[in-house]
């Protein structure tokens, strides 16, 4: 094991505790291997004769106070356990002692993490390609129908004024980070303030529900497995969520985001009109004011890519180009305006 992630996990310390957490005393030779890492939170594979498991814990530098709360995600996905909502048992939870920093540790799940392309021979008809896309709407409706005081959630957010703060909150991300005058996006700002519809209801919220953040069981492109990161969660308005489900759901004359490559542009796969229908029979909910949240998705993700714009100009990358993400910033800002 490289000393610098031996430094970030502690196994030395982490062995004893998981044998204490699982009652299996193989996992006192615990290895680790990072598997993703950057600003977000660093993910480690944990191996032993025992199998495997996958530790969660923030980034290395100077964390924001209310930004990667290991807590928070354990918390969210154990209660969820046992709902309609498929997601990983969390085997153990710490808040600093085993390794310096909050971490959690939850099951290996198997599956299927899609990024970009599908595994070779998976979901190549167009039923299995449906299949794949309504079960990702169906767990989404699952997900807001979850009673959060049933499952101990009750106070996991602020759902009162939550898209009032969210639009706040992304307007002062994108006056931080703007490097020039973009118009269209000062105008999606001043419409997504002026409009903000009433919060039919309030729900758990992923905050960050897309293809690559499932996992889809190998034999069964119908079956998901496990939700994953849930850094974002909280409650709120699960018609953000869906509206960010839409801004991902690219068809082949969408072209590609540069930042979140896809698979729903590919044969097969349904159209966002059929998504939102199978979402609105699901949940049953109002979607009259779904425009106004596909707009702020536009706008919410036009912001994260200026910032990435930024920080790349800024050396602040890690080596990374993402190029020149001005035409994808306006582009997405005016298509935001054609849904407000």
């Amino acid at each position: 094991m490289a000393r610098d992630v031996a430094e970030l996990v502690r196994p030395d310390r982490l062995g004893p505790a998981l044998v204490d957490a699982t009652g299996d005393d193989a996992w006192r030779e615990v290895t680790a291997e990072m598997i993703s890492g950057g600003k977000s939170n660093l993910t480690f594979t944990l191996s032993s004769p025992a199998g495997e498991l996958i530790l969660r814990r923030p980034p290395t530098g100077k964390l924001l106070p209310s930004a990667h709360d290991m807590g928070r995600e354990a918390r969210v996905q154990s209660g969820l356990l046992g709902t309609d909502v498929p997601v990983a048992t969390i085997v153990l939870h710490d808040d600093g002692e085993l390794i310096g920093l909050p971490c959690y540790v939850m099951e290996k799940v198997p599956g299927h993490i899609i990024r970009g392309e599908l595994p070779a021979g998976y979901a190549t008809t167009p039923m299995e390609r449906e299949q794949m896309a309504f079960t990702f709407v169906d767990t989404l409706a699952a997900l807001h129908a979850v009673d959060q005081d049933a499952v101990g959630l009750g106070d996991y957010g602020r759902p009162a004024g939550f898209m009032e703060r969210q639009v706040r909150r992304w307007t002062g991300q994108w006056e931080a980070s703007r490097t020039h005058e973009v118009a269209e996006i000062d105008e999606l700002a001043r419409r997504l303030t002026n409009g903000v519809p009433a919060q039919e209801r309030s729900t758990i919220v992923h905050g960050d529900y897309r293809t690559d953040n499932v996992v889809y069981a190998t034999d069964d492109p119908g079956r998901i497995n496990a939700v994953l990161d849930w850094e974002l969660s909280t409650l709120g308005d699960p018609l953000t969520d869906l509206g960010l489900l839409m801004l991902f759901w690219r068809s082949a004359a969408d072209g590609p985001l540069s930042l979140i490559p896809g698979i729903t542009h590919l044969p097969g796969f349904p159209h966002r009109d059929a998504m939102l229908e199978r979402y609105a029979a699901s949940s049953g909910a109002d979607l009259s004011d779904m425009g106004y949240y596909q707009a702020f998705a536009h706008f919410k993700f036009a912001v994260i890519a200026q910032g990435v714009a930024a920080r790349s100009a800024a050396g602040d990358m890690g080596g990374q180009d993402f190029g020149n993400l001005d035409d994808e910033i306006l582009g997405l800002a005016t298509a935001g305006l054609d849904h407000i």
